[in-house]
């Protein structure tokens, strides 16, 4: 793959995307085309009548294309004590992919997705909708299980991951 040069509005854009603080998520799948995870910040409720969010993946992530071929999806909305699983899904550690499976409590459930067990939520679904916008695939995801719990969450800010303490 040829890298080419940012252009002065692609370098500004991503700058100001560096100062939109973002949950983190490992988005995991499973099925026919394999099991895999990628750690994305691109994550978005849309309604709750039916539950429904987006989720962002690059077009070049080799993971593109198993999440399309697979057609379900479960969003792990990482807790505090969890930046060393979103650097290992993020391909910041030389672990293999089956490995990062190994290293945390992963359990299967609804469509054989593994979940995160101490997660702050796990929400299972079914890809409803994808669209292709620039270098992005978009996946609407209709949402049919949820576990909640409680706990500090996960942010990314200024291109790292930061503990979000809750003052409840």
């Amino acid at each position: 793959m040829i890298k080419t040069e940012l252009t002065p509005t692609q370098k500004l854009f991503r700058s100001a995307m560096a100062s939109m603080t973002s949950a983190v998520n490992v988005i995991t799948t499973n099925g026919a085309a394999g099991r895999c995870g990628i750690t994305a910040t691109a994550v978005c409720s849309i309604t709750d009548t039916p539950p429904t969010i987006m989720v962002c993946i690059n077009r070049s992530s080799a993971m593109n294309i198993i999440f399309k071929e697979n057609n379900c999806l479960c969003v792990n909305i990482l807790s505090a004590e969890h930046i060393e699983v979103a650097k290992h899904f993020a391909g910041m550690t030389c672990i293999e992919m089956n490995q990062r499976f190994t290293l945390n409590d992963w359990q299967e459930e609804l469509y054989n997705l593994p979940i995160l067990k101490g997660a702050l939520a796990n929400l299972q679904g079914k890809i409803s909708n994808v669209s292709e916008v620039g270098t992005h695939t978009i996946f609407f995801v209709e949402i049919e299980t949820i576990n909640v719990e409680e706990g500090n969450g996960l942010a990314y800010f200024n291109r790292n991951f930061h503990p979000v303490v809750s003052s409840a």
